[in-house]
């Protein structure tokens, strides 16, 4: 059953319809059939047969790149001890070349455990492929049916969108994105038959820590403490009588409390992998200061600086491992001092427009720019109201990426002509890198300016005039 919520309020953009239980169902339904295609597409890349290490044979290399089926999942079954069971980080190391080993992953210490529970059991790449799927697919679900109970119909953009199909199992990517939609959710909503009706300071808090164990998958959620933070010094959502949900001496306090639960979250989350095997969890971190701009990182910064920005440049390597993190620090603080001025004008800090305007930035100046960092971005095309123009756009560009580099590799390792004017490989990659850069800046402004998608019964915090709306118990 659909229910539209609205008070006739004409200067309140229209709410989005209400999801009943079944057209829920049906939403994770879909989802779940979405997910199977998305394995489907992966498994094809799988067997038939294995080689002693338990890689898929034959000819795996030419397959994954020009099947376009390639994961990272299948393929680090072999290099990270994963395919030996190691438990991670506890006794690995990372070389001065930047070669992991004894158990050491390039992830936070959650990915680790993802990881190492999906490769349980398998005896090959194959194997090791199902287990993952098993394992983050609840994720996934879990996402849609957050952004069901937030956005309606519009969450139909996750369940459904080829973002899914392309990188459900290309990386370890479902659970973070979980913990990202779970906190938008809880700060909003609630949980339990209290639901937001609960204090706001509580609510922040317990979104504030999953963020935190966001960071501890793969670290992005991490930065949107800061605008979560900001929300509430701003006092969170408007009440009915013109006030605020948090009162004005209170606020500093609060705020303070939710950046400190997210300190603490993430401190117990990785002390106990930092205290038994401290090089095998820092080598996590190393491995991606080490990591150089270079072909496989689709970011801008190649790209845009060739022949310059060749690998074996260190000039131009060092430049960008400060350049990089510094503008995209930059990108954030001028995120949030947007975010203010529209708090100042409108009474109610947009924390989520905020949040997703970051993940821009940090998507277009950072120094890697993996396919699979589109399901980072799709949510909040779900949560936040921007034209459907651009949620076609990014897909179109994105799919041109997602087939094109894959194709294109195929042409590199082949020996075969894969110039710019040699074949549509080549022109789909510059599509992607440059369509993605290109809509990541409108992006960044058009969030920014953007009502939340979200319907009426979502709180004080989501709605343009701070009306509080209690949450049905029923």
């Amino acid at each position: 059953m659909l229910v539209p919520e609205d008070d006739g309020r004409p200067d309140r953009p229209r709410p989005a319809l209400r999801l009943g239980r079944a057209a829920l169902a049906l939403l994770v339904l879909l989802c779940g059939l979405t997910l199977l295609a998305g394995y489907a597409n992966k498994e094809r890349c799988t067997g038939p047969e294995f080689n002693e290490w338990g890689r898929s044979e034959p000819d795996y290399q030419k397959r994954v790149y020009g099947d376009f089926c390639y994961s990272d999942i299948q393929h680090l079954w072999i290099g990270r001890d994963i395919d030996r069971h190691v438990f991670p980080y506890l006794q690995g190391g990372i070389t001065e070349t930047g070669e992991l080993s004894g158990g050491s992953i390039e992830y936070p210490v959650l990915t680790g455990l993802v990881v190492w529970l999906g490769a349980l059991g398998a005896t090959n790449d194959a194997g090791f492929l199902l287990g993952s799927a098993l394992v983050m697919a609840p994720f996934g679900l879990l996402t849609a049916w957050l952004l069901g109970r937030l956005s309606g119909w519009r969450a139909l953009v996750w369940a459904v969108g080829p973002p899914l199909v392309l990188y459900a199992f290309h990386n370890w990517d479902l659970p973070v994105v979980a913990c990202a939609v779970a906190a938008v959710f809880v700060l909003h909503r609630g949980w339990g038959r209290d639901g937001a009706s609960r204090p706001l300071v509580s609510r922040a808090t317990v979104a504030s820590v999953l963020l935190a164990l966001g960071f501890a998958f793969k670290l992005y959620p991490g930065a949107f403490v800061l605008p979560l933070a900001l929300y509430v010094l701003a006092g969170g959502g408007r009440t009915e009588d013109g006030g605020h949900e948090i009162p004005r001496e209170h606020r500093v306090r609060a705020a303070v409390r939710v950046v400190m639960a997210a300190v603490v979250t993430v401190v117990l989350v990785n002390l106990p992998f930092a205290l038994f095997g401290y090089e095998g969890w820092r080598a996590s971190f190393t491995f991606q200061q080490l990591r150089r701009v270079d072909i496989t990182t689709n970011s801008v910064w190649f790209w845009g600086f060739r022949p310059f920005s060749d690998p074996t440049n260190p000039d131009f390597q060092g430049l960008v491992d400060w350049l990089s993190p510094t503008l995209v620090l930059a990108s954030f603080a001028v995120a949030c001092l947007v975010g203010w001025q529209r708090h100042r004008r409108d009474g109610v800090y947009p924390w989520v427009q905020v949040s997703a305007a970051m993940l821009c930035g940090f998507l277009l100046l950072h120094k890697v720019h993996s396919p699979q960092y589109t399901l980072w971005l799709v949510p909040f095309l779900v949560l936040v109201r921007v034209r459907w123009g651009w949620v076609l756009a990014y897909f179109v560009a994105d799919l041109a990426m997602g087939v094109g580099i894959f194709r294109w590799y195929y042409a590199i390792a082949n020996g075969l002509p894969s110039g710019i004017y040699d074949g549509f490989a080549a022109q789909a990659v510059m599509l992607g890198v440059w369509g993605r850069a290109a809509l990541l800046v409108g992006l960044f402004v058009a969030f920014l300016s953007a009502e939340p998608a979200v319907d009426g019964r979502i709180g004080a915090g989501a709605l343009p005039s701070g009306r509080r709306v209690p949450l049905p118990t029923g």
